[in-house]
């Protein structure tokens, strides 16, 4: 049985509208769905391609853990320091608040002190391995803005792969995979995100960048470089996003490498810190996140500027007279013509496609549109 955990903004903050921004002025680009004009037959709708902001998609998540007892603390563990095997002063016990590390800890306020966060049990089964599936899932299809990020409090995992899905969990492809071996582990040529080119850019790759070496203490990250690709294409400080925008436009696969349901993360070995596992000693060997930040936001086929968070699921607050999740089909009576995702271009409006209302007598639009429901 997996156990979900719903995380959720309090109820005043439910609309994702109101989210900060985090990034270069250029992704400022398609916030507004329509604005008046005037035309020769009166006040009309001039319609443009339109998505939400970017924000912190943690607050929207489940996590399930697989297997589901994973988490430490029951029964209650006594824990030693990976670079220490003397220092064995750390205690989880789920009955305690104090000394509990739940999931929910890897979506909390950061900057805590001391640091909160998830922890597995210790690898009291070595050698079988140490594996644990973390899966978030967000019921919705969102698009990601900005590099995936885990803090473990650990060392960072010697082995690791980060998978998506499209399909709500269904099936799974590999983002990354991560490695102090890449050979070794996978069979796979060592790379960086530095390596990839526009044209392999959506080549999987195994990275040894976060993994290799015993310097947990100094970076405790693993990333999955989202903006490093974004970069490809609109230049090292993304201030060609027309060029991006271009790109996602015309390339599904490209638009799909970036859009998700689900991530997860199969980690596969716990940091060691030396050849050899210490048997003597196994309660230094674990898995602890403190952090795990996703950017992003609603896929809505740029005919939304707004996703809500309403009775635990994510939706568009359709324009264009969409409707539907994802804005993925016409309103009803206004199947004028055939649904279809909005535009990027022509730059910076892009067009909206509308959905048309039926008519049984037709006359030639003007450039603007007519002011009808949305």
């Amino acid at each position: 049985m997996i156990w979900p955990l719903l995380f959720t903004l309090q109820a005043v903050c439910a609309s994702m509208s109101h989210a900060m921004q985090h990034y270069p002025a250029a992704w400022g680009h398609y916030d507004v769905c329509k604005s008046q004009i005037y035309t020769e037959e009166g006040l009309a709708w001039d319609y443009m391609a339109c998505q939400p902001e970017a924000t912190d998609m943690t607050k929207y998540l489940r996590v399930a853990l697989d297997p589901p007892n994973i988490t430490c603390g029951d029964p209650p563990e006594t824990y030693c320091a990976l670079e220490n095997p003397y220092m064995c002063n750390n205690e989880c016990d789920a009955t305690t608040k104090e000394l509990a590390h739940p999931p929910e800890l890897m979506f909390d306020f950061e900057g805590r002190n001391p640091t909160t966060f998830w922890q597995s049990s210790s690898w009291k089964k070595y050698p079988k391995p140490l594996q644990v599936n973390l899966t978030l899932s967000w019921n919705k299809t969102i698009e990601l803005t900005d590099d995936i990020v885990l803090t473990f409090e650990s060392g960072r995992p010697e082995q690791m792969v980060l998978e998506k899905s499209l399909d709500y969990g269904r099936t799974w492809t590999p983002y990354q995979f991560y490695a102090t071996d890449c050979l070794d582990a996978f069979t796979m040529e060592p790379k960086t995100a530095n390596d990839l080119t526009q044209r392999t850019l959506l080549d999987i790759i195994c990275t040894e960048d976060y993994s290799r070496g015993y310097v947990w203490k100094n970076d405790k990250t693993v990333r999955f470089e989202i903006k490093d690709r974004f970069a490809l294409f609109a230049g090292p400080r993304l201030h060609n996003m027309a060029s991006l925008y271009g790109q996602l436009d015309t390339t599904k696969n490209l638009r799909d490498f970036f859009t998700i349901t689900d991530l997860r993360i199969k980690l596969l070995k716990p940091a060691t810190g030396a050849t050899m596992v210490d048997e003597n000693n196994l309660s230094r060997y674990f898995y602890a996140i403190s952090d795990i930040k996703v950017q992003g936001r609603c896929k809505c086929n740029l005919h939304a500027n707004s996703c809500v968070f309403d009775k635990g699921k994510l939706g568009c607050e359709c324009e264009h007279n969409t409707t539907g999740p994802d804005c993925s089909r016409c309103k009803r009576h206004y199947h004028g013509r055939a649904w279809s995702v909005g535009s990027y271009l022509p730059i910076p409006k892009g067009t909206a496609n509308i959905c048309k209302y039926i008519m049984r007598l037709c006359s030639a639009q003007p450039s603007g549109h007519p002011l009808t429901p949305r």
